[in-house]
């Protein structure tokens, strides 16, 4: 059985505007620009440049201003169905209206050095400086296929990742040659005689032997090295130094000289020449932080956010239509697609306006939380923080201190940071004392930096050392810190 009734809801909904300017807040710096250029493509009646205030668009008509009541009445006399879309005061839109102008307020601090576009070098890739030497090769059309293919199967790293018999299925199908492993591993090495040494190896075991048979006058360390890799690279690996020693019969000296003349060699040849295809973006911070006198001061990078009003060109348009006393139906929905659109460029100038806002109000409340961190450098003065207490600094949602805390970086004296690096969890001392996490991870790699390593320190004795500081944390703790800043373990770490 159907029926109805009625009900009241609140439901909370965004705003068209709060969209954009949650939008914008996620946008770092470096792309701004590009979203600015997009809207200014997009919508005709937001314009670049500083206004010409001596220009006046106040008009008037027949000694009083054009109101909304002439509006209806011109509708009115064309029995044209009034809406509240129509009924709106062009006055409104058609004075200076400096408040919609729009400059950035913050501070330009790059250099017109780094406005300029950057130069990259005109070089060859790798691929096209391993075909220049096949190119030189003596080979017949059949052959050079063949060989072409495999430097084709080359990835970025200089290395042959696929299985041969995949490849001998490859030229079979997609060029008709039939061939078999036994000529390709001939031209294989062929290809691995090219430059960069170690190309076209199939294991790391195998670059780096290719790499030392290149070397023109070996000697006895070079020797012991190709054998530590031929019959001991597990071993090498997992740096079990003993039993390298027992099997080699040879000393601590002896080993250590072949061992650094391995690590000498290059793991991914193809790294050794920077590709042209490379996207090198350099990092723009969006705030810089200058201490004068021990005094911090936050600055608000404006280097891609230039001067935003509204065009002239949209409020001639609508003063010649307020003059107009012969409306016809066209013009006038030619007037309400100018009103949108001047609508939307006053949005997206208050969104980003709001956003530069919204930035510097978070950044100089993370500024005042980190205060002796911005002032020393020294990471063990950083605090812990989370986005509440900077959400409750600001009066901001802690959504929103998250978009601002994403993809933002701020340059201090010591260095370029993202805005999220400080943010940490908080870890009680035995004196009852919050510390940083990341105070205690600083902590760690200092002392994993300072130790011996012929005998690295191992999780547990780590552990024993944070604990005599009054840092009371598990092993399993120390080996998440250890592994999140990227150190290995103590087998791993110990060098003869």
């Amino acid at each position: 059985m159907l029926n109805q009734r009625l009900s009241q809801k609140m439901l909370q909904k965004l705003s068209p505007q709060q969209i954009q300017l949650m939008k914008l807040l996620q946008v770092p710096t470096a792309n701004l620009e590009q979203r600015i250029k997009e809207e200014l493509e997009a919508n005709p009646a937001l314009d670049e440049g500083t206004a010409d205030h001596d220009d006046q668009f106040e008009y008037e008509s027949d000694g009083e201003e054009f109101s909304s009541a002439d509006e209806l009445d011109d509708f009115n006399q064309e029995d044209t169905p009034v809406s509240e879309e129509d009924s709106f005061d062009v006055s409104d839109y058609i004075k200076e209206d400096t408040d919609y102008d729009y400059r950035t307020e913050g501070d330009d601090f790059s250099n017109e050095d780094d406005k300029k576009t950057i130069p990259f070098a005109v070089q060859s890739s790798f691929h096209e400086i391993l075909e220049e030497q096949l190119q030189m090769l003596d080979l017949d059309e059949r052959e050079f296929s063949i060989a072409e293919h495999l430097v084709g199967s080359i990835d970025d790293d200089g290395y042959i990742r696929r299985e041969l018999d995949a490849i001998v299925d490859d030229l079979s199908f997609t060029s008709n040659i039939q061939t078999d492993e036994r000529e390709l591993e001939k031209f294989l090495k062929i290809i691995q005689k090219f430059d960069p040494p170690g190309v076209a190896a199939r294991t790391l075991q195998e670059c780096l032997l290719i790499q030392l048979e290149r070397i023109e006058k070996p000697d006895l360390t070079t020797e012991l090295a190709k054998k530590i890799l031929k019959n001991y690279f597990d071993a090498f690996t997992k740096k079990h130094y003993d039993k390298l020693l027992r099997a080699l019969n040879v000393d601590e000296k002896e080993l250590k000289l072949a061992i650094d003349e391995i690590l000498r060699l290059n793991p991914k040849p193809g790294g050794a020449i920077l590709t042209t295809n490379v996207n090198h973006q350099s990092i723009i911070p969006d705030f810089t932080i200058v201490n004068e006198n021990n005094k911090l001061e936050v600055l608000l990078n404006s280097r891609n956010a230039p001067d935003l009003r509204i065009s002239d060109s949209f409020r001639e348009m609508l003063t010649a239509y307020s003059r107009n006393k012969n409306r016809d139906k066209k013009q006038k929905e030619a007037v309400l697609f100018i009103k949108q659109k001047i609508d939307s460029a006053k949005w997206f100038i208050d969104a980003i306006k709001q956003r530069q806002n919204t930035l510097l109000v978070t950044m100089e409340a993370i500024l005042l939380h980190q205060e002796e961190y911005f002032k020393s450098g020294d990471e063990t003065k950083m605090r812990p923080m989370i986005l509440k207490d900077i959400a409750e600094k600001t009066g901001l949602d802690i959504s929103t201190v998250s978009r601002v805390a994403n993809s933002k970086y701020v340059q201090t004296e010591f260095g370029t940071y993202q805005l999220k690096s400080f943010f940490s969890e908080s870890l009680q001392t035995d004196s009852g004392e919050e510390v940083s996490t990341r105070e205690v991870k600083k902590i760690l790699e200092d002392l994993i930096e300072a130790e011996d390593k012929s005998k690295p320190l191992s999780d547990e004795a780590l552990t024993d050392i944070l604990k005599e500081k009054g840092y009371n944390i598990a092993r399993r703790t120390v080996a998440k810190y250890r592994e999140q800043s990227n150190i290995p373990v103590a087998r791993l770490r110990k060098e003869l």
